[in-house]
C-alpha cells in the first residue's frame, strides 16, 4: 500500500452520496467541509426532516456543514457530479448495491466510488465483482475503506481510509476529494485485498464480542483477532489479494477497531449472544444493518467451495445459523488440534 496523499487537498469538487445512513452521512459530511456535496436517500420523508434539522437522526448532534445538500430525487443527485472530475459515492449495505447500480444502467457514469464492506448474500461476489457484472469493464470503480465509525468522522475526530482501484486516474480523483483536514487517504492497487479485509473482520468482530460477552478475558481476545487476520489472510490470498494488504488499514487496521470498539455492531452481534438472546432481537435493537451476520453465510461456504480452512469463521456461522451455543463454539475452537503458526 502507498501512499499516494498530496501536501495539500484537491480543488473544491462536485460529490453525490446516494445513501443516507450512518457512514454515507458521515462520509458526505467529511467532504462537505470543501466540497459541494448532495446526499440522496429513497424516503423522501426522511429527506424533508434531515433538511429541515441538518441533521441526521442516526447521528444526532452533528449538524450539517453548510455545503451538504439532501435531496429524495434521484436525477438530480445525478446531475449534480455530471462535469468532469466529479465523484459518485455509493453508500448503501451490500445488499442494496446491485438493485442500486441497476438504477444506473445506461447512464453516463464515469466513476462510481462504494463504502459496503461485505460478499453478496446470494452469490457471494465481493462488491467490485458485483459493478462490473451490472455496470461493465467501461466504468472506473473503487472501494473506500479502512477502520472508521460514522460517529467518529461525524464529529470531525482524525482517521485514515484506503482508496482500492485498477484505475490510477480513480484513485487520484478520491485522494484528492476526500484527503485534508482530519481525513488521510492511502491508495491501493488491490482491490480484492481491500475489500475481504472489510468484509470477513465484520464476522471476527462477532466472534470476539461474544468472547468478551462470555468473560473469557483480553488474551482469548487478543488470540482471536490474530488467528482472525490469518483467516482473512488465506481467504484473500485464495481469492487473489496481496498478503502485505492484510497488514494495513483495510487489514489488521479495521480488524481491530471492529473487535475491540464499542461502536461496532457487529461486536454487538457477539456480545448479545453471549446474554443469550435471539440473533433477531439484537438486530431489531441494532437498528441498523450488521454486514458480519450475512457475511458470516456466505463466506463459509465460499471458503468451503475454495478449501480454505476458517475455523473461527465457522463457529460463528455455527452460532448464527446452525443453532450452536456460544458456549460451543469456544470448546470447538480450543479443542482443535495444534499446528504450526
Amino acid at each position: 500500500m502507498q501512499d499516494k496523499t498530496s501536501k495539500h487537498a484537491g480543488a473544491a469538487r462536485k460529490v453525490s452520496v446516494l445513501g443516507a445512513g450512518a457512514w454515507g452521512t458521515a462520509v458526505a459530511m467529511a467532504l462537505a467541509q470543501r466540497h459541494d456535496v448532495l446526499l440522496w436517500g429513497r424516503n423522501a420523508g426522511a429527506l424533508q426532516a434531515m433538511a429541515a434539522a441538518r441533521e441526521n437522526s442516526y447521528l444526532p448532534g452533528y449538524p450539517f456543514p453548510d455545503r451538504l445538500q439532501v435531496a429524495s430525487d434521484f436525477e438530480a443527485a445525478l446531475a449534480h457530479v455530471a462535469a468532469p472530475g466529479s465523484l459518485l459515492i455509493a453508500a448503501c449495505p451490500v445488499a442494496g448495491l446491485r438493485p442500486l447500480l441497476q438504477s444506473l444502467q445506461g447512464r453516463a457514469i464515469p466513476n462510481i466510488v462504494w463504502l459496503c464492506k461485505g460478499f453478496e448474500y446470494d452469490t457471494g461476489l465481493l462488491p467490485h465483482q458485483i459493478v462490473r457484472a451490472v455496470l461493465g469493464d467501461t466504468v472506473a470503480g473503487g472501494a473506500l475503506s479502512g477502520p472508521s465509525f460514522a460517529q467518529e468522522v461525524a464529529k470531525g475526530l482524525p482517521c485514515a481510509l484506503t482508496i482500492a482501484s485498477a484505475s490510477a486516474e480513480l484513485r487520484a480523483c478520491v485522494v484528492e476529494t476526500a484527503h485534508g483536514g482530519n481525513m488521510r487517504v492511502y491508495s491501493s492497487e488491490d482491490l480484492v485485498g481491500v475489500e475481504v479485509g472489510g468484509a470477513v473482520k465484520n464476522i471476527l468482530a462477532i466472534a470476539t464480542g461474544a468472547a468478551d460477552g462470555l468473560g473469557l478475558g483480553l488474551n482469548a481476545r487478543a488470540a482471536l483477532i490474530t488467528r482472525g487476520l490469518a483467516e482473512i489472510t488465506r481467504l484473500g490470498v485464495a481469492l487473489g489479494g496481496q498478503t502485505e494488504t492484510f497488514m494495513g488499514l483495510t487489514g489488521m487496521g479495521d480488524l481491530i477497531l471492529t473487535c475491540t470498539g464499542d461502536l461496532s455492531r457487529n461486536r454487538r452481534v457477539g456480545l448479545g449472544l453471549a446474554q443469550g438472546k435471539a440473533l433477531d432481537v439484537i438486530v431489531q435493537e441494532l437498528g441498523h444493518v450488521a454486514e458480519g451476520v450475512p457475511c458470516a453465510k456466505a463466506v463459509r461456504e465460499l471458503a468451503a467451495k475454495l478449501g480454505v480452512e476458517m475455523p473461527i469463521t465457522n463457529a460463528v456461522a455455527g452460532v448464527l445459523f446452525d443453532g450452536d451455543q456460544p458456549q460451543a463454539m469456544v470448546a470447538r475452537l480450543l479443542s482443535r488440534d495444534p499446528r504450526d503458526e
